[in-house]
Order: C-alpha cells, then sequence, then structure tokens
C-alpha cells in the first residue's frame, strides 16, 4: 500500500530470554541443585519459586551479575511483563557494572554477555527505537556460532521483524534463509543437548509441534518480506505454505488479503478480510496488536486504491475509534506517572498506531477535496514522522488547496469558471462594470502574525516545500554513504553466501533501490524520488508566484525544467510558471520563448513505480481487476488544451509589448483547439481587452455579458479613431498547481 500503510498481523518475537546455568565445575553440587531448580521453576511459571531459588544462590555468589540478571527477568514476568522501567535500569544498571558495551564486543570471550544485549534489544524494540536495536543484533548475530539453537532462532526472529519493520525486506530473507537452515540441521550450535527436554518423554512430539511452529512463522516473515518487494510470484508460493500450515487463521488471511491488494483483486481482498474471524483472535493485552484497527484500516486501504474515498475516510475513522479505545484502556493500567512505559504488558506499547492512522485520513482527505480537515491530521503527524519528505509535501499541497478555491470543474479536467464581473455600479449613462481581478485572487498577504504558525496558509506552504526539499538528498552517491534509519540497504542477491557477512551488513549494495525513508509508508524508491523532486520543485514555484516572490518562483521552474526524468504535465507548468515570474520580472521576451506552444508535446502525469514493479511481476495469467477507480483529472488534460492555455498567455505577452495583431492571432488561434465551453475566464478577460484596443466597445460588452467569445465584428471604417485604454491588461495567471501526487 501507496499515500496510505496496510497491516499483515505477524507475529512478533517478544520473549525476554534469561541466563543459561552453564556454571564451573567446581561448584558445589548444592549451588548446581539451587541453579536447576530454578531453571524448572522459571521454564514452568512458577515465578515465586524461581525467585527464592535465585535469592538462596545469590547468597552464595553475590559478585555474578548473571543471577541478578536472571533475578529481574524473573520479577518482570511475575508482574505480567509490566515492569518495562523497572527491567530497563535493572539492565543499563548491569552494563555499567560489567563495564562493557555492545560496541566493544569483538571476540567469543564477551559471549557470555549477550543475554544482556538482547534483553537490551528487546526492549528497545517494544519502545520503537529500531535502529539502537538492529546495532545490538547484529554485532550478536557475529557470534551466534556458539548460542543454544532455542537463542539463535530467536535472536534471528528478532532481527527479522526489525528488518521488516524498517523496510529491509532481502535483509530479512538472508535471515530466514539461515533459520530454515538451522531447522533443517535439527542440533544446537554448540553440541549441548537442551536441559529443559533432556529426560522429557514427550520430547518428539513436543519437538515436532515447535518445529512445525517455527516453519509457520517463517512462511508468514517471508510474505511479509516479498509484499514491501512487491515480488508477486515468489509471494503467491509463500502463501500457499502460509494457508497450508496456519490455516485460516487471521493473520494468514490478512497475509493473503494483503497479498490479494497488491495484485489489483480489490473485491477479493476485502472478501478475505471479511472472512477472518477477528473475535476468535486474543486481545491486544496479550498479543500487542488490536486486531480491530488493522481490520478497518486494511479495509480503508484497499477502498482508497479503489478510488472510494469517501467509504475508506469512514473505514479510517472506524480505525481511529478502535484504536484510541485500547489507548483508553491502556492509560488506565498505567497509575505511576513516572514511570510511563509500566503498569501495561510490554508488548502493549506497540499498541498505538494513531499517527500512522492520521497520516492515512489526512491522505483520504486530500483526496475527497477537504483539504483542512486533511491539513489538521497531516499536521499532527508531521510531529512524529518528520523526516518524511513526502509529508511535508502534502502540507504543502493542503495549503494550496485550501487557499485556491473552486476546484471541482479542475479535477474533471476542465478550467474553473470564475466570473469575470465583479460588481456594477451606477445606473444608465453612468453605468459601470466593474472587473474581477484575475490574477490577484490567489495572491495570500501575511496579516502580521509568523509564518512559521501551522495555519493553512501559503506562507507555510513555502515552509513546508523548503523543508521537503532539504530532506531530499542532493544526488544517488550521497544518499547510498548515510546511515541508520536513511540507508534501507538492499543486498540484489537470494543466496546466503556468508551469513555472518551478508545478512547483517550495514555496507551498501549494487541493488540499492529504497534511498530515502518514508515513515510510515515504504520508503522512496529512485524513481519515486526523481517523481518527488519534481513535484515540490513545481509547488514551490507556484507558491512563490502567489506571495509574489518572482525570482524564486523562476529560480524554481528552471531547476523543475532542467531535471531529466520530468512528465509531460510538469514541464507544462514549469513553463507556465518560468513565463510568468519573468513577465512579472519585465523580461517578456524571455517569457515568450517558453510560452512557446511545441513546447508542450504531452500532458501525461506519469505511472506509479508501485504500478510499474506490479506489473513486471505479474504472471501470464494473472489480470488486474478493473476496479472503477479513475486517474485524477487536471486541467489541462489534453495536449490541445495545454496548447490552448500557452496561446492564451502567450497573446498577454504580446499584449504587453502593445502587439495586438500578434495577440489576436494567437487568441483565435488557442479558441479554435478547444470547446468553447472550456475557455478559462483569462481568455475573456483578453478578448475584451483587444476589442477595447480596436474600439468595439460594443462587441468587448456583449462578450462580458455572455462570458463567451463572439465573431469579430466586421473591421469598421479606417477613418475610425482608435480610442485609447488606460487601463492595464493583467498577465494570465497559469492554472494552479492543484495534482495530488500518490507517491
Amino acid at each position: 500500500m501507496s499515500d496510505p500503510c496496510a497491516a499483515s498481523n505477524g507475529d512478533q518475537n517478544t520473549d525476554v530470554k534469561t541466563e543459561s546455568n552453564s556454571l564451573s565445575s567446581g561448584v558445589a553440587d548444592h549451588v548446581k541443585e539451587l541453579a536447576n531448580n530454578a531453571y524448572q521453576a522459571y521454564t514452568s511459571g512458577q515465578f515465586d519459586a524461581c525467585l527464592q531459588y535465585l535469592g538462596h544462590l545469590q547468597e552464595l555468589n553475590k559478585d555474578d551479575y548473571k543471577i541478578s540478571l536472571n533475578k529481574a527477568v524473573a520479577e518482570f514476568y511475575k508482574n505480567g511483563q509490566t515492569l518495562t522501567d523497572t527491567l530497563r535500569q535493572t539492565l543499563n544498571l548491569l552494563k555499567n557494572q560489567v563495564h562493557s558495551t555492545v560496541e566493544e564486543m569483538d571476540g567469543l570471550d564477551d559471549v557470555e554477555n549477550s543475554m544482556l544485549y538482547y534483553n537490551q534489544a528487546i526492549i528497545l524494540y517494544h519502545l520503537r527505537q529500531y535502529t539502537e536495536a538492529i546495532s545490538i543484533g547484529e554485532k550478536l548475530y557475529q557470534f551466534i556460532e556458539p548460542f543454544e539453537e532455542k537463542f539463535a532462532q530467536a535472536l534471528c526472529f528478532l532481527l527479522v521483524d526489525l528488518y521488516l519493520l524498517t523496510y529491509q525486506p532481502e535483509k530479512a530473507l538472508l535471515l530466514l534463509a539461515v533459520l530454515e537452515k538451522m531447522i533443517s540441521q535439527g542440533n544446537n550450535k554448540n553440541g549441548k543437548p537442551s536441559e529443559a527436554y533432556k529426560d522429557a518423554s514427550n520430547q518428539k512430539v513436543d519437538t515436532g509441534v515447535m518445529v512445525e511452529a517455527t516453519k509457520s512463522k517463517i512462511h508468514q516473515c517471508k510474505v511479509r518480506a516479498y509484499v514491501q518487494m512487491k515480488s508477486l510470484k515468489a509471494c503467491k508460493r509463500e502463501i500457499k505454505s502460509v494457508m497450508n500450515t496456519a490455516g485460516n487463521s487471521a493473520p494468514s488471511l490478512f497475509l493473503k488479503s494483503n497479498f490479494e491488494y497488491l495484485r489489483g483483486n480489490y473485491r477479493k481482498a476485502v472478501k478475505l478480510l471479511n472472512s477472518a474471524n477477528i473475535t476468535d483472535h486474543p486481545g491486544f493485552l496479550s498479543t500487542g496488536e488490536c486486531i480491530r484497527c488493522m481490520f478497518w484500516n486494511n479495509l480503508g486501504c484497499i477502498h482508497f486504491a479503489m478510488g472510494k474515498h469517501n467509504l475508506g475516510i469512514f473505514y479510517f475513522k472506524k480505525a481511529l475509534q478502535e484504536n484510541d479505545a485500547a489507548c483508553v484502556q491502556l492509560a488506565g493500567m498505567s497509575m505511576d506517572q513516572g514511570k510511563k512505559f509500566s503498569g501495561r504488558p510490554m508488548s502493549t506499547l506497540l499498541t498505538n498506531k494513531r499517527y500512522e492512522l492520521l497520516h492515512n485520513c489526512g491522505i483520504q482527505l486530500l483526496h475527497i477535496g477537504r483539504p483542512l480537515a486533511a491539513f489538521e491530521c497531516l499536521m499532527e503527524a508531521v510531529q512524529v514522522y518528520h523526516s518524511n519528505p513526502r509529508l511535508w509535501l502534502r502540507l504543502a499541497e493542503c495549503c494550496i488547496a485550501a487557499n485556491k478555491g473552486t476546484s471541482e470543474q479542475e479535477t474533471r479536467g476542465l478550467p474553473s469558471k470564475k466570473g469575470i464581473v465583479q460588481s456594477i455600479l451606477g445606473q444608465g449613462y453612468h453605468q459601470k462594470i466593474v472587473l474581477a481581478s484575475q490574477s490577484m485572487q490567489n495572491t495570500v498577504y501575511n496579516d502580521g502574525q509568523s509564518s512559521a504558525i501551522p495555519v493553512a496558509s501559503m506562507e507555510f506552504a513555502a515552509i513546508c516545500l523548503r523543508n521537503a526539499l532539504l530532506l531530499l538528498p542532493e544526488d544517488q552517491q550521497e544518499t547510498k554513504k548515510d546511515n541508520g534509519l536513511r540507508n534501507f540497504n538492499q543486498s540484489g542477491s537470494g543466496e546466503t553466501g556468508n551469513e555472518n557477512t551478508e545478512a547483517c551488513s550495514g555496507k551498501p549494495h549494487e541493488g540499492d533501490k529504497f534511498l530515502v525513508p518514508g515513515p510510515p509508508s515504504s520508503p522512496l524508491r529512485k524513481e519515486e524520488l526523481d517523481n518527488l523532486r519534481c513535484s515540490i520543485l513545481a509547488g514551490s514555484a507556484y507558491v512563490a508566484l502567489a506571495l509574489g516572490d518572482n525570482l524564486m518562483a523562476l529560480n524554481h521552474a528552471e531547476n523543475l525544467l532542467q531535471q531529466t526524468k520530468l512528465s509531460g504535465s510538469l514541464k507544462f507548468l514549469g513553463h507556465l510558471y518560468a513565463a510568468e515570474s519573468l513577465i512579472s520580472l519585465d523580461r517578456i521576451s524571455d517569457a515568450i520563448t517558453h510560452l512557446n506552444p511545441e513546447n508542450v508535446t504531452d500532458v501525461f502525469l506519469g505511472v506509479s513505480s508501485n504500478e510499474q514493479d506490479q506489473g513486471s511481476d505479474r504472471g501470464e495469467n494473472e489480470q488486474m481487476e478493473n476496479s472503477g477507480k479513475q486517474i485524477l483529472q487536471c486541467y489541462p488534460n489534453s495536449v490541445s488544451s495545454a496548447c490552448a492555455m500557452m496561446l492564451f498567455n502567450l497573446g498577454s505577452a504580446y499584449c504587453l509589448r502593445s502587439e495586438y495583431d500578434k495577440a489576436r492571432k494567437c487568441l483565435h488561434q488557442a479558441a479554435s483547439m478547444v470547446n468553447p465551453k472550456e475557455i478559462p475566464p483569462e481568455g475573456i478577460l483578453l478578448a475584451v481587452y483587444l476589442e477595447l484596443q480596436n474600439g468595439n466597445t460594443q462587441l468587448a460588452l456583449q462578450i462580458i455579458k455572455r462570458n463567451q467569445l463572439l465573431p469579430s465584428l466586421k473591421a469598421l471604417s479606417s477613418d475610425i479613431k482608435k480610442k485609447s485604454v488606460f487601463q492595464s491588461i493583467q498577465t494570465v495567471q497559469p492554472p494552479p498547481f492543484n495534482t495530488v501526487q500518490r507517491k
């Protein structure tokens, strides 16, 4: 899913591990017995007895920090995993006690501290600090050989979840291949059988169940990775495995619905969602996932893709209501205000999806034509996702749409029909007609308040567009050198090779496609980045014109025209914006060069990279469902209409140079290229001005009354002196930048 984010309901690794009780051979048998009893009590869920045994052990080994670690973990589970702050503080104290950091791990001697690091990574994962958690997990992965098989699998699943959350699906697939290799081998990495299952009579049965559950989880993670990569052929194979292992459970049906969504089978995706029995799914208090919120959100995303925006916003509001109800319930569980992460299960720290939902609502409202409501939603979302350049562009589009006025006809591919008569003064012989100023209607002046105040004004739109440009990389090479969340590396290879170096390497690969993160949506690929830059430059030029900053508008327009991958519609707007700024700067000759109709070759908006990716990976017999979704139409919607708009503006430029014959030719040529009802008001005003210059006052009045062009009257006798008109002609304003680009 593009401008909106779709939920896949994958299981997450939430277990906190305890330290293994492999003590030295010189320890007394009593200590060994206490350690074994503590471990048995922990695995059976008897945490009170476990804490008693650990207390006796601590009296005998006061300097062993591992006992303190195990006590903290047992206490955490005893209280229903609600003491997250306490566990976090204990882990930090123990880390300082052993004077070790994850960056200092450079050999197998530090592996004994691995459980401490792993628990820290788990807490960082639930606090949504994914970059730090990945750093710890990747360091631990380098020393995975001596780990027990169960712990090694837990570490790999944690890294897989982190990679999927940060949109690194190819890294996740490499780790999933390692996990499959572990299961096929079926033995511990260190060659020591686990004591917990050594004497169990039903060892084979339990092991078989665990292996099947692990395989099912691997298949689900593979589907999530292939969905992010939009690799539909591979995803289709894994979907079958998921349905065979997990059946018609809610996670499997959600994943299959997401797959059908990517294929364009929207009705089938809705049917799969409705078939999921969400009432039988465990509540968010046990899983950390609000299944009802995910259900309504996914329905909203599907209807957004179908072009049914009113239904989409209805479902998004339902998702917000479910999310707010869950948050209210969780807020009532937290009694201590000083410990904001305690009082509720640690898994519920990931339950709140309010900002993702507000982002979806804002995009949906923008498509409906409610820019002010969309602005409020996106302003709240940008406080969390402030590094997303695409989100800043959406905010600017809200401001532009809120200030440009009527857009209903323009969205149908027609010019806006604003009245050209503002008022009529006087009566009889002294009656005067006051014409509306077309070029100044969209200009917004600052009324004294700071432009940084978040209101839907053109001044704030300029700030949003400036932020969006600053967040874009200068070039591709600079982007690939970035680290952390600004670098979503792709390996570009399906081979495992050296798992320790390839799967968790932070080095960029030749197959990098994700360049700039765009949370909460997927990162921007190279093609999307180029399209986004063009849209931002076009919006910046329009806003600068509206604010009267002609030099800045010219700069943005020229930068737009210099882009290598520029769609026909944005190229058309770039020439218009450059011409208007040049006319305002009294550089009419340069403006006429931009207004050449030959500059318009097409007005194509371009195909989103998402649709291209889907089409390139769709099987021969697979066809996208005809959902009835129509591409957003913007005026002008044809090359002839665009050429006519160029000629109208070119005629205005000739009028400024008093070349009225050329202006009249441009006007007549433009009028012959479009339907009479599609002639913009600026063209009608140009005709009025030319008739007044020619002395045809009555014809000018008829044009004003009928609000349309009339056939020219026969030329009057040459002895009639042309009357001079002192009213200056306003330059014809180009159509506003009102396209809502989708990612």
